[in-house]
């Protein structure tokens, strides 16, 4: 395979626009390890490969272990990750399952017994701002490097 469109620089102010909710991010108040956590589990149910790449990759940079990283898509089955995390992985999926699961009342309450309103709220921008660039990078069959 190879890449559709190289849309950053096609449609640079989208592009920019969606840079500039990274950014955001960025400036927020979540462990980067859980915003990796997050962004990998939406990118594996989104099967965008060059997303899982990217962040587990940047996973690392942040301390995550690989049993963790290589677990992650059977989080519920093992021991690795923390009761604030779990509850942030099902309202990860939930969101990115949007259509099937309309988020249940139980995964978000779930999440406020760890997390106070704003921190929640960072939570959704988080899975929603990767599930669009899952998005994108799968449409545009964006493909990581080889290392």
């Amino acid at each position: 395979m190879k890449t559709r469109l190289q849309m950053d620089q096609l449609i640079p102010k989208g592009y920019a626009a969606m840079l500039g909710l990274e950014q955001y991010l960025g400036s927020t108040s979540l462990d980067k390890s859980l915003k990796e956590l997050i962004k990998i589990r939406a990118s594996q149910l989104n099967g965008c490969a060059f997303c899982i790449d990217m962040h587990a990759k940047d996973a690392r940079k942040h301390g995550e272990t690989e049993q963790r990283i290589y677990a992650l898509n059977a989080w519920r089955e093992t021991p690795f990750f923390t009761p604030e995390e779990r509850a942030v992985l099902a309202l990860t999926e939930a969101v990115t399952l949007v259509a099937e699961t309309h988020v249940p009342d139980d995964v978000y309450d779930e999440v406020r017994l760890y997390f106070d309103e704003v921190q929640t709220s960072e939570i959704i921008m988080a899975i929603v701002v990767i599930n669009a660039w899952n998005r994108l990078s799968v449409s545009a069959r964006k493909m990581p490097a080889a290392d």
